[in-house]
């Protein structure tokens, strides 16, 4: 069971997306609060798995919520849950520590769906979001702004290629899976390994990697 924790400070959203949530057998809402100070509060009262949080909050807000519950409680997943897809919100929430960052103009599974990955270790970005942060990357013209030299590719197969390029365009595992046709056992195993031997530490860190190498 999957123990998820809703900040937001509009009462009706909160509880839409606690009936939105609670539909999945698997999960279930322990807390909701209005602010991060009272999202923190909650992960002290019983440690959840997920934080689902909005960003934009009054008194204590999204970044502070996020901050003070990856200090005190590490474990825990944040996802952030917001209207807001500007690079400053975004930078604020991937710098204090989110694991994922999603608008909540998505539709009901796949809000779920983001939870679920995100529980499970995959850091989920939506698609907007994911092309912010890849248009920080390259130029105004698709080059690279970074030292080309920065990134050595190492030899990598057909297969790892075609994973790589899937992980930069912010699809998990049972999307590559369909994608390439692999089992997603296959699927999870590769990113494991090309992780190892990239000497990357997380998906975002493949995909940063993937787009400034050009393999997009």
């Amino acid at each position: 069971m999957i123990r998820v924790v809703i900040a937001d400070d509009i009462l009706i959203l909160r509880q839409g997306l606690k009936a939105i949530l609670s539909q999945d057998k698997d999960i279930q809402v322990t807390g909701l609060a209005s602010n991060g100070k009272e999202a923190y509060e909650c992960c002290e009262k019983g440690v959840p798995d997920v934080v689902l949080m909005d960003m934009r909050m009054p008194k204590f807000d999204g970044v502070w919520g996020i901050a003070a519950i990856k200090k005190a409680f590490p474990q825990v997943k944040i996802l952030v849950l917001t209207t807001f897809d500007d690079q400053e919100t975004v930078d604020a929430a991937i710098g204090s520590g989110a694991d994922g960052y999603i608008l909540k103009e998505m539709e009901d599974e796949a809000v779920i769906r983001s939870v679920k990955m995100v529980c499970a270790g995959v850091q989920v970005f939506g698609g907007g979001v994911f092309e912010g942060l890849r248009r920080q990357i390259l130029g105004p013209r698709g080059q690279n702004v970074q030292d080309p030299a920065a990134a050595k590719i190492p030899g990598l197969t057909d297969r790892e290629r075609d994973i790589m390029r899937c992980v930069a365009r912010g699809m998990d595992n049972r999307e590559i899976a369909g994608t390439l046709f692999l089992a997603e056992g296959t699927v999870r195993n590769n990113i494991s390994r090309l992780l190892d031997k990239l000497g990357l530490k997380d998906r975002t860190q493949m995909a940063v990697f993937a787009v400034k190498n050009h393999m997009d």
